[in-house]
């Protein structure tokens, strides 16, 4: 039985995206939808038995019209092959009020053939073609689920993020409990656990200290021949037996995923009656997405031509930044800024599909406030200094902390 595993595919995400002339869509739009299309390829191609969906289908709780049709096309191309396709809530496809609809729940409504859409935990025998598989489903738990007790009214964010483990941690108790063992099972969720590495992106800025999270040993529970994972976008195997597996993004978000690789995991599960365990195989297969380039250059005083410096560097990464996305970071003194000549930089960066360029000058110091210099500290210093001149706590500045630095890039973005 092949089971093709992928999650976190946030379509409407489109920064670094420009309007394409020929659709009126975004390009980031259309990186996403090309990543989607080469898995439904593949699945169709390679007959595989389940598309199984681990949740965040849009970046949006509320997406566009376009970007529902163009998801919807590409599920019904798997479904009307007679592609079995699983869908898991994820936090991104919960709407901000109870009693709405989460944007996969349309699939259930219209009873579309061959897809089965889920937003509360349970089991799910679905029939393939090489068999009857069981999909354990646990979607993103709500903390209103567990706020709406009277006796979790007073309780700090921090317990409320450890009752929540708790919950969690009795939920795949007890669907493990009711699965057949006969049968192969895949328990499918959308969920933090703890051993998993968070990306250097903005999924990072989210996730620290904020969300409840589930042990791995929790969660790697021997009655599921394969755990599949979704939230995560850094692909990675926590655990191989059972097989504990993040598929991540299928699309890089932006420049804290510069240098991972992006695709699917296709999942094996041979079944031998002489054995008393399924064996279970996963192979991991890359997608071809947009590049993120990252060029730094740094420039000295004595540089006595510091555009033929920068052009360089441009020119030393050149097959790398075609059509890519690029940013381009110079840091040299204030003295030789304006021997800079932007417009031959940015000519030679129009190969790339979207490219910013920030400069880091760098000015004498200044003496203020005996050593502390304006000059002296990056703008995300100055922020520590501040925070600890006012005694805020670790955990707190930690997390202001994150929220200054993707601040900060953002600024350099839409310079």
């Amino acid at each position: 039985m092949k089971i093709l595993h992928f999650a976190d595919l946030h379509l409407g995400v489109e920064t670094y995206g420009r309007i394409d002339p020929a659709t009126g869509l975004s390009t980031r739009l259309l990186d996403f939808l090309s990543a989607l299309d080469q898995l439904v390829d593949y699945a169709i191609e390679k007959q595989v038995d389940l598309v199984l969906f681990c949740g965040d289908a849009y970046k949006s709780r509320e997406p566009s019209q376009t970007q529902q049709r163009e998801f919807a096309k590409r599920i019904n191309r798997l479904s009307t092959n007679g592609t079995p396709v699983f869908l898991l809530v994820g936090n991104h496809d919960l709407p901000n009020a109870i009693g709405r609809a989460t944007t996969t729940e349309i699939f259930d409504t219209l009873a579309v053939e061959n897809v089965y859409a889920s937003n509360h935990p349970d089991i799910y025998c679905i029939p393939t073609k090489s068999g009857i598989i069981q999909i354990a489903s646990l979607p993103w738990l709500r903390r209103s689920s567990l706020l709406k007790r009277d006796n979790a009214k007073n309780l700090t964010l921090e317990q409320i993020n450890q009752e929540l483990q708790k919950m969690l941690t009795r939920t795949v108790d007890e669907l493990a409990k009711k699965l057949e063992p006969t049968l192969p099972a895949i328990l499918a969720a959308h969920v933090l656990v703890g051993d998993a590495k968070v990306g250097r992106g903005s999924e990072r800025l989210m996730a620290i200290g904020q969300e409840p999270f589930v042990m791995l040993s929790n969660i790697a529970n021997p009655a599921f021949d394969y755990v599949a994972l979704g939230h995560i976008h850094k692909h990675q195997v926590l655990s191989e037996n059972p097989p504990v597996v993040y598929a991540g993004s299928l699309e890089r978000l932006d420049f804290g995923e510069e240098e991972d690789e992006k695709g699917f995991s296709l999942v094996e599960i041979e079944s031998d009656q002489s054995a008393s365990k399924r064996r279970v195989s996963v192979e991991f297969h890359p997608v071809t997405g947009r590049r993120f380039r990252t060029i730094a250059v740094n420039i000295k005083a004595e540089d006595s031509n510091p555009t033929t410096s920068v052009l360089r560097a441009i020119r030393e990464q050149e097959d790398s930044l075609k059509d890519g996305i690029v940013r381009l970071q110079i840091s040299l003194p204030a003295e030789i800024e304006g021997q800079l000549r932007d417009n031959d930089i940015r000519e030679a960066l129009k190969g790339a599909d979207y490219f910013t360029v920030s400069k880091d000058i760098k000015r004498e110091a200044r003496p203020r406030l005996g050593k502390l210099t304006a000059e002296e500290i990056t703008p995300l210093e100055a922020l520590q200094t501040y925070l600890e001149t006012k005694k805020v706590s670790p955990a707190q500045t930690k997390l202001l902390l994150e929220y200054g630095e993707r601040l900060i890039r953002e600024q350099e973005v839409g310079k």
